[in-house]
């Protein structure tokens, strides 16, 4: 069972859970569902008061599930977006027919909200590099080459304009400099933009640059650019083509003092990104390329190269992603200029990096070592540190978790259990034909943490029960007059009638034990896969 798998699992699937059919059911499969739970909890069948109002609160949730997956625009909606698209202030009507204009639609309703709120709020970026050098601290120099620090911080002035605010700094050795920049964006159009921007300082220019998207997959920006310093004019053209879901391409071109064509491309996959660069001028060349490589939701690897009149090197590494905000990396470089180490430290838009020059010659053996040290330093404290670490913080997370959501959880398990009580006569009587004749009997299941309770079960201890509910009675209930039982794939079991999460945010599954034709059988099922029962292969 893929435990990330079961966390995430496919969206927007509990109302199909609730009236147990499949999401590619048709209208009639969803009314024939709708009609078989209405029997069974519709109010006027009880009489005793608190089985009326168990009774109404489960016909309420079947009705609504029926409303939604019976209107083909809502069930569209639901299927692409949840409850969070119904409720999100779409108009329903017959110009929203298809798929695509739905999605058009809520995409328009979440950039506005997204608008609104960036208004309010800037968005500052920043970067802060640090240049050491151990030969020349070696040689009684400063161990510090140099720095560069950068920031900007741009803003969303009204619907169609921006305002960027930038500023830099750059001191090496004996030198330095600064400069400072201003660029405003204005949106013409949804398919065209003009930014206008003025420098100070290190390179002081002013110019303006326009972008036009030409069609679905290409767009094309072109920019003019004039020196304050000696008046020199700069042309540049981009034209950017999208060649798949994944892919695409550009090509730059620069007329001016440093005139150069540039082409490139680049990748990027759920677990693997790719660029790759030429770039051809009048006084210099240059390629490169980089992959990276993910590895899983926090570590990833990286290896690039370059190579032109000014540089030959090889660079590998990886990094981490600390927390949703921050991650770090390091990267060992080799080539003409020396051997580097490299550290970065990167959190939201702000970036601190630290080159270190390790050596101006290319020793092997020295090389070898610089490349292994830090290899497998990075390993041992893996093991022994930061993984003791982090699986004590995601346990005291797991813990604080199941105390913030304890309440949460017993009221969903006295619910459902509510709910398996209108469930009961039925079930016990489709129980009892079904042992008459020999066939398919659900002698016990459970749903919830499952590594607990296999657990629990070996040493006869049930203190994992909080995260696990007995749902053997609706799965009787759901058992066919043939003698069979279907779960439906891609369908969260948590919400089918008579079921609950137990363990918000924890690896579920779906424990049976059951007889046929008087034998005994046992199956194990992820929280989101299909279910089909009696099978051979389940027999112990």
């Amino acid at each position: 069972m893929n435990e990330e798998e079961d966390i995430t699992g496919p969206p927007h699937r509990e109302l199909y859970a609730l009236l147990h059919v499949s999401p590619d059911a048709s209208d009639e499969e969803i009314r024939r569902a709708y009609r078989q739970w209405a029997q069974v909890y519709h109010p006027d069948k009880y009489q005793d008061l608190h089985m009326k109002e168990v009774a109404t609160q489960n016909f309420q949730r079947i009705c609504e599930a029926y409303e939604i997956l019976s209107d083909e625009n809502k069930r569209q909606i639901y299927d692409i977006y949840g409850m969070e698209g119904l409720t999100s202030g779409l108009e329903l009507g017959p110009r929203l027919s298809k798929v695509e204009e739905i999605k058009e639609e809520l995409e328009r309703l979440r950039r506005m909200k997204e608008q609104e709120k960036s208004l309010a709020h800037f968005r500052p970026s920043g970067m802060i590099m640090t240049n050491l050098s151990v030969p020349d601290f070696l040689d009684g120099d400063s161990f510090v080459r140099g720095m560069q620090m950068a920031s900007q911080f741009q803003s969303q002035i009204s619907k169609k304009n921006t305002l960027a605010l930038g500023g830099n700094m750059a001191v090496n050795e004996n030198s330095g400099g600064r400069a400072a920049s201003l660029v405003l964006g204005h949106q013409i159009s949804p398919a065209a933009s003009a930014e206008f921007m003025v420098s100070f300082g290190l390179q002081s220019l002013v110019g303006v640059q326009t972008t036009r998207q030409l069609s679905q997959h290409s767009s094309a920006t072109m920019g003019l650019a004039m020196s304050l310093q000696d008046g020199s004019i700069n042309l540049s053209n981009v034209w950017t083509r999208q060649f798949s879901e994944t892919a695409n391409g550009n090509i730059q071109l620069v007329l001016g003092p440093e005139s150069s064509i540039t082409v490139g491309w680049q990748k990027k996959e759920e677990k693997m990104s790719a660029a790759g660069e030429l770039k051809l001028g009048t006084s210099s060349f240059g390629v490169s390329a980089h992959c990276t490589r993910r590895f899983s939701s926090k570590s990833h690897g990286r290896i690039a190269g370059r190579f032109g009149s000014t540089a030959l090197e090889i660079e590998v590494g990886g990094g981490r992603k600390l927390s949703n905000f921050s991650t770090v990396r390091m990267l060992y470089t080799i080539g003409i200029q020396g051997i580097f180490w490299k550290f970065e430290w990167r959190r939201g838009g702000q970036k601190i990096i630290v080159p270190i020059l390790l050596s101006r010659h290319l020793n092997p053996l020295f090389a070898a070592g610089a490349f292994i040290f830090p290899t497998s330093a990075y390993f041992i404290l893996k093991k022994f540190v930061v993984k003791p670490y982090y699986l004590k913080r995601e346990r005291q997370k797991a813990l604080e978790n199941s105390e913030k959501t304890s309440t949460q959880v017993q009221e969903a398990m006295a619910a459902a259990q509510r709910a398996q009580k209108l469930l009961e006569n039925v079930a016990n009587r489709k129980r009892n034909k079904q042992m008459e004749v020999g066939g398919l009997v659900i002698t016990e299941a459970k749903y919830g943490n499952l590594k607990n309770v296999k657990r629990s079960d070996q040493s006869g201890v049930t203190e994992s029960a909080s995260q696990v509910i007995d749902v053997t009675l609706p799965l009787n209930f759901l058992v066919t007059d043939s003698g069979q039982l279907k779960l439906h794939e891609g369908v969260k079991k948590s919400g089918i009638m008579g079921f609950c999460d137990p363990c918000p945010g924890e690896p579920k599954g779906l424990l049976i034990e059951y007889t046929c034709g008087g034998k005994r059988y046992e199956v194990t099922v992820g929280d989101h896969e299909e279910l089909f029962i009696p099978r051979e292969e389940h027999r112990i």
